[in-house]
């Protein structure tokens, strides 16, 4: 049985937006490193409801390659739920998730494998460097994986989507439910035997990176929001820092009264005001938002809406797999 398990099906997850041009090279490049170090496999496209010829591209490539498979949506519900959606299809003993840019370098993938076959079930890509990026990117990725690593008490500053899972830990985070789901976060904290293989980003060959500042910020919010509570704590802190200064205000105030000396007392309320009304404000804002992610769970809308499906002839009999 440990013999079969280690030449188990390897599935490759590539959720794709727009990315037309990166179709044709990701399945050739992919493909052929696995034919030659002859693991059994199987190629998952996930297209995100691209705008551009992304899905005709995956298409093609599920006719010259019958391990390629591909899933559309019917529009752009975001990477995350490409992901899930692509796991969900996986029919692989092993899975790995990569970009479809090829920033990902395909040859680690192999090394991943290798050390699935060892017996580890979840193989980390760990990033040694991000590559050559606009400075501005660079500094709002740190400043934004700094950010989730304290808010989710996971070491995210090297961390990325690249990942080899093993069938146990697919199923595991399949079986959660929760919309808002933090792959990136998710398949940290499910556990199971871990280990890393280091690579460097690399630079991007076709098209134009799809992550902007306001996305990042963006995609930071939701994901604190759905894997820690800690902005939660931050408004019981920011209560209690107004307590203090509060009764510290007041005890000077009394002083004052009692000293008989006048209080020059204008300014300093409109400023406590402004302090005051402003910390009410952004916590009111923190809750509502934690509010909003609750409706969206209670609503239970699925993660995604598959519009159309497309495989080699290989896979003709292969069964369907919906979330």
């Amino acid at each position: 049985m440990a013999d079969e398990l280690k030449q188990g099906l390897l599935s490759v997850v590539l959720p794709s937006f727009n990315e037309e041009g990166s179709i044709p090279r990701a399945a050739d490049t992919i493909t052929g490193l696995l034919t030659q170090a002859a693991i059994p496999h199987e190629i998952i496209f996930v297209d995100d409801g691209s705008k551009d010829g992304t899905w005709r591209a995956v298409e093609e490539q599920s006719h010259l390659h019958p391990q390629v498979r591909g899933v559309r949506f019917s529009r752009n519900f975001g990477k995350e739920a490409a992901i899930f959606a692509g796991l969900a299809q996986a029919a692989g003993d092993c899975v790995v998730v990569m970009d479809c840019d090829l920033q990902h370098p395909p040859e680690k993938v192999v090394d991943m494998y290798r050390l699935w076959q060892q017996g580890y079930q979840v193989i980390e890509g760990v990033k040694t460097s991000r590559g050559k990026e606009n400075p501005l990117h660079t500094f709002a990725a740190k400043g934004f994986y700094s950010m989730i690593s304290k808010a989710t008490g996971i070491d995210m500053s090297r961390a990325s989507d690249f990942k080899l899972l093993d069938r146990r830990a697919v199923d595991t985070l399949l079986a959660m439910r929760e919309k808002n789901a933090f792959f990136r976060a998710l398949s940290s904290w499910i556990g199971f035997s871990t280990t890393q293989v280091e690579f460097e980003v690399q630079p991007r060959l076709e098209g134009e990176s799809k992550w902007s500042i306001r996305s990042l910020v963006r995609y930071a919010l939701t994901n604190i929001a759905s894997f820690s509570a800690a902005p939660l704590q931050l408004v019981t802190l920011l209560g209690v820092v107004v307590f203090v200064c509060s009764v510290v205000l007041g005890i000077w105030s009394l002083w004052q009264k009692i000293s008989g000396q006048a209080l020059e007392g204008f300014t300093t309320v409109i400023l406590l005001q402004l302090l005051i009304g402003s910390i009410l404000m952004i916590c009111l804002g923190i809750i509502g938002y934690y509010i909003a992610k609750i409706y969206e769970e209670v609503k239970d809308r699925p993660r995604y809406i598959v519009a159309e499906r497309c495989e080699g002839p290989k896979n003709d009999g292969q069964a369907e797999k919906d979330i």
